[in-house]
């Protein structure tokens, strides 16, 4: 049985993790670490504060001592590294946060596992996975090929760059005190309990309310979209079957413009506003409801500074070790994630606008 210390597991992709790893390894330990800034939320946690194998702390992951006393106390054997600030726009506006959380707190967690696992010799089988992004590669051409594990590093924002601060902390780690480390990078998540910052919620979340959908550039910006739940099957294989010391990517094969994206949502928002029997009580500035298109709320801004054109994963290396594939595919995904916000309204009532509200695009 595994004892995990899972970090910003009140977040989005670490609250999905927390609730698949509690139905997947009955008698498993989870202990959450958060901070509990804007993006995260106690709240999403609450069907399993109950439980006997769970145990929620509010902390910051820069305090080493906390960390290591959890590792101590709770007798954890696994860590899970989602704490991070992820929002490239807001990386942009005060990169600051960035560099303490994703860089500063990575290294905290990092030298309290190698304090208590290495050094105390508490812990002789244990790991650490680090979860990371494929910005850190950089930006892509339309004829290049997907990133592989062995691409080049060229993060063009301070989050990217953050994240590859962090990357190489957790491979330093390994190689030069032998602490039993993985790391994943994943391509763009999406799916419930996402906060409303991020391309797909905030998307929901004004169209919803009738109110224009600004795209940055020409909105022809190509990420790949991995469903939330199969990155948490990703990690999974990779702690089950990764080796140490090495670095998986993880995609969902999913490549697709931004604005075909947003042009899908568009359809399906106003497909599934209709089939609502009190959509006009919820959702009356739905333009659906009046015999109108979402898609005409679309227009454009000036691009983003620094915005990469493209990313693609090359799964080929997870798919070979770890027998991981992404099982949902972004129609069916996409489908999934808009009925849970039509059914949870209450998480989309919340979300970040700069001050210059006018020329923030989505992303």
């Amino acid at each position: 049985m595994a004892r995990l210390l899972v970090t910003g597991g009140a977040g989005f992709i670490g609250t999905n993790f927390v609730y698949y790893w509690l139905e997947h390894h009955a008698g498993d330990r989870v202990v959450v670490l958060d901070a509990l800034t804007y993006a995260g939320s106690r709240a999403n946690l609450a069907p399993v504060e109950e439980r006997g194998e769970f145990r929620f702390v509010h902390g910051d992951v820069c305090d080493t001592e906390l960390v290591e006393d959890l590792l101590r106390s709770e007798e954890l054997d696994t860590i899970v590294h989602f704490a991070a600030e992820s929002h490239v726009d807001r990386s942009i506006e005060g990169p600051d946060a960035f560099i303490r959380t994703n860089m500063v707190g990575t290294h905290s967690v990092l030298k309290a596992a190698r304090r208590v696992w290495l050094d105390e010799r508490s812990c002789p089988r244990h790991r650490f996975h680090h979860i990371s992004t494929d910005e850190v590669y950089g930006s892509l051409l339309p004829a290049d090929p997907p990133f592989t594990e062995v691409t080049r590093y060229a993060p063009n924002s301070p989050y990217s760059a953050s994240k590859a601060a962090s990357d190489h902390l957790v491979r330093a780690y390994h190689r030069t005190y032998g602490l039993s480390t993985t790391i994943s990078n994943c391509s763009n998540n999406y799916g419930p309990y996402q906060f409303p910052e991020k391309l797909i919620p905030l998307s929901i979340s004004l169209l919803l309310d009738g109110k224009p959908l600004t795209v940055y550039g020409d909105g022809l910006h190509v990420r790949d979209w991995l469903f939330v739940e199969d990155h948490c099957r990703g990690i999974d294989s990779i702690l089950v079957r990764g080796n140490p010391g090495e670095v998986y990517n993880l995609g969902g094969n999913s490549e697709c413009a931004n604005l075909d994206l947003i042009r899908a949502l568009c359809s399906l928002l106003d497909d599934r506003v209709l089939e609502l029997q009190d959509a006009r009580l919820r959702y009356p500035r739905a333009l659906a409801l009046n015999g109108s298109s979402s898609e005409t709320l679309i227009s454009y801004v000036a691009d983003r500074l620094g915005h990469d054109r493209r990313y693609a994963i090359d799964c080929g290396k997870v798919v070979d070790t770890c027998d991981f594939r992404p099982r949902v595919n972004l129609e069916t995904g996409l489908a999934k994630t808009v009925d849970w916000y039509l059914t949870h309204p209450e998480r989309l009532a919340r979300r970040w606008q700069k001050s210059n509200s006018e020329s923030q695009g989505v992303e």
